[in-house]
C-alpha cells in the first residue's frame, strides 16, 4: 500500500456483532472452533543492508522465534485450534535478493513430501526454522500459519530460471496440531518485494484441518486480485481463508480492517488476518472476522503486538444453500442488469448523470475533481442536512440519499471513479462518502481519522462488476458492517443507520478484475 499521513490513535480492540447468518455444524457436530491472530512487532534487523552470515540470519529469526512461542503458549491455554501469524514476521523489511538469501529455507512440497520436522529434523538441511515451527505446533496441538522465505533451485533447463540459479518465494507455511508440514503457499501478487520471485503459475492452496473443514490461503497484496483470493471463494468453494499480512494503512478507503471486514462481508466467509504492528510504517490493523461478527485491532500507539482470540463459527459447505443466497441473487442481479445496459451504454456519453427521478442532475458548477490515493475522483459536496445527490465518472454515476446530524460541522464529499488505479494498472470503480480534511473542496479526498456527524445513508451505483466491497470506517478507525447490500434494478445497493460515532468513509470498492492491465511482475520489478 502507498503511505499516508495517518495522526496517532488511541487503540481499538472491538468485537462487534451482527445479525446472525445461519450456521451449520459440519465438523464432528461443532458448532465453533477457537480462532487466534497475533499482530506482530517484528525485532528487524539494524543491518539489513548487508548480508549476514547463515547463522546471523538465524539469531535474528530465533528473537522473533521467541516471541511467536510466547504467542503460541498463550493461544493455546485460551483454547485456540489455529493461530496466524503476519507477513515478513521472522525478518522484517527491506532486504534485496542477496540479503534475503541466508534467511531463505528450502521447504519442500509437502503435497509431495509427507513430513514431520519435529519428529524427523534431518529429513532436509538448512531448516532449522521449519524445525522449530513443527515443534512449537506439535508441542502446543495447534495448527500454525506463518509467513517465512522459501529457495528452491531451478530444474536443469528451466528457461525462467533466475541468474542466480534458484527462484526465492514469500512463502507462508502451514503445520497441523502434530507438527506435519502440511501446506506451503508462495505469493503470487508481490508489491515492491525485489527479494522475491512471482510463481510462474498461481498456486490455489487449500489446506484441510480435523476441526473446522477447509482453509485458503493468501499474502496481504493478493487479496486486492482475482487469484487467488477470489478464485478460492468462487472456483473452489472456500469458506475460510488465513491472511498474514504486512499492510500500510491507506486512508480513507484502504486501512487494514477496513478491507479485511468489506472482503469477509461481501463473501460471507471467516477471514483470519494477521497484519504487523510498526505505527512508524502505518502498519497495524489484525482481525478475525465472520459474516456476522468482527474482533479487530488497530492502535497507531502502542509498540507492542497483540494477541487475538475468538471464537469463529464453522459454516457449513453448502454455501448455495446456507450462506450463498444473497450471493446469488446479486450475480443474477448483475447478469441481468449487464444484458439489459449494454446497449444503454453504448448509447451514453462519459460522465453523462443517469436519470433518475429522486436524484436532481447537480449544478456544473457544484461539481469538482480531486485526488484520492492518486486517482482523479469526480465529486459534489454535501452540505445539507438531507438529501439526494449523484456523481459520475465515466459509465459510473453514484447516488446518495443521506440524513445527518450537525451538517454545518463537517464538510462532506460524494465520489466516483471508473478507470484505472494510478500506478498498478488494477481496475476500479469506486463511489465513496469521504468527510473532507477541512473546509475547502481540495481536501476531499485526503486521509482523516476522526469525525463527529452521525450520518443515515443509502449509498448505490451503476457498477459493471459484482465484486463491490462495502467499507464503513467511523471515527478514530472503527469499522461497521452495512445494515444491508443488495442488488437492485441497476444498482449495487449498501444501507446503513442509527451508527454511534461519527462517519469517516462509506464507499462501495469495486474491483472488475478483467480489466486489470500489466501484472504484479511488472510491479514488482518497478523501482
Amino acid at each position: 500500500m502507498q503511505r499516508v499521513g495517518v495522526r496517532r490513535l488511541r487503540l481499538q480492540v472491538l468485537f462487534l456483532f451482527w445479525p446472525a447468518m445461519v450456521m451449520h455444524p459440519v465438523v464432528c457436530g461443532k458448532e465453533f472452533y477457537m480462532a487466534a491472530v497475533y499482530e506482530h512487532k517484528t525485532v528487524l534487523n539494524a543491518t539489513a543492508g548487508s548480508p549476514p552470515t547463515r547463522e546471523t540470519a538465524l539469531n535474528h529469526m530465533r528473537k522473533n522465534l521467541d516471541i511467536y512461542q510466547h504467542q503460541v503458549n498463550t493461544a493455546s491455554k485460551q483454547g485456540a485450534q489455529i493461530i496466524v501469524f503476519p507477513e515478513d514476521g521472522l525478518y522484517g523489511f527491506s532486504f534485496n535478493r542477496t540479503t534475503i538469501y541466508p534467511y531463505l529455507e528450502p521447504i519442500p512440497d509437502p503435497a509431495i513430501v509427507n513430513w514431520n520436522p519435529c519428529l524427523n529434523p534431518t529429513k532436509f538441511n538448512n531448516t532449522e526454522v521449519v524445525h522449530q515451527l513443527s515443534c512449537m505446533a506439535r508441542n502446543s496441538s495447534i495448527y500454525l500459519v506463518v509467513n517465512m522465505g522459501d529457495r528452491q533451485a531451478c530444474a536443469h533447463g528451466d528457461p525462467h530460471c533466475p541468474p542466480d540459479g534458484r527462484y526465492q518465494f514469500n512463502t507462508n507455511v502451514v503445520f497441523n496440531d502434530q507438527g506435519t508440514l502440511i501446506a506451503k503457499y508462495h505469493k503470487q501478487n508481490l508489491f515492491f518485494e525485489v527479494a522475491f520471485n512471482v510463481p510462474q503459475q498461481t498456486e490455489h492452496i487449500i489446506f484441510n484441518t480435523t476441526f473446522a473443514g477447509r482453509f485458503g490461503i493468501l499474502t496481504c497484496f493478493d487479496i486486492l486480485f482475482y487469484d487467488p483470493a477470489v478464485s478460492l471463494i468462487e472456483k473452489y468453494g472456500v469458506n475460510q481463508l488465513v491472511f498474514p499480512t504486512a499492510w500500510m494503512n491507506e486512508l480513507p478507503l484502504l486501512t487494514a480492517i477496513q478491507f479485511q471486514r468489506a472482503f469477509a462481508t461481501l463473501f460471507q466467509i471467516n477471514l483470519l488476518a494477521a497484519n504487523q504492528h510498526h505505527p512508524e510504517r502505518n502498519m497495524t490493523g489484525s482481525g478475525i472476522y465472520t459474516p456476522s461478527s468482527s474482533l479487530y485491532y488497530h492502535n497507531m500507539e502502542s509498540s507492542q503486538g497483540k494477541l487475538l482470540v475468538a471464537k469463529v463459527p464453522i459454516i457449513s459447505p453448502n454455501r448455495v444453500r446456507n450462506l450463498g443466497l444473497p450471493q446469488l441473487q446479486m450475480k443474477r442481479a448483475f447478469v441481468k442488469r449487464i444484458m439489459m445496459s449494454v446497449a444503454k451504454k453504448a448509447r451514453q456519453k462519459p460522465n453523462e448523470p443517469v436519470t433518475h427521478s429522486a436524484l436532481p442532475i447537480p449544478a456544473p458548477g457544484s461539481i469538482f475533481h480531486g485526488l484520492m490515493m492518486h486517482d482523479n475522483y469526480t465529486f459534489v459536496p454535501v452540505t445539507d442536512a438531507k438529501g439526494n445527490l449523484q456523481v459520475c465518472n465515466n459509465y459510473l454515476c453514484c447516488h446518495l440519499a443521506y440524513n445527518r446530524t450537525n451538517p454545518t460541522i463537517d464538510l462532506y464529499a460524494l465520489g466516483a471513479f471508473d478507470g484505472h488505479h494510478k500506478g498498478t494498472g488494477y481496475y476500479l470503480q469506486v463511489c465513496a462518502l469521504v468527510k473532507c480534511a477541512g473546509p475547502d473542496y481540495n481536501t476531499c479526498g485526503e486521509g482523516v481519522t476522526s469525525a463527529s456527524n452521525i450520518l443515515d445513508f443509502t449509498l448505490w451505483g451503476n457498477f459493471s462488476t459484482q465484486h463491490v466491497f462495502p467499507e464503513i470506517l467511523a471515527s478514530e478507525i472503527k469499522v461497521y458492517q452495512p445494515d444491508s447490500i443488495k442488488w437492485e434494478k441497476d444498482n449495487f445497493y449498501m444501507t446503513k443507520k442509527t451508527m454511534s460515532e461519527g462517519l469517516v468513509t462509506a464507499a462501495l470498492y469495486g474491483r472488475w478484475y478483467k480489466r486489470d492491465i500489466g501484472s504484479t511482475r511488472i510491479l514488482n520489478n518497478f523501482h
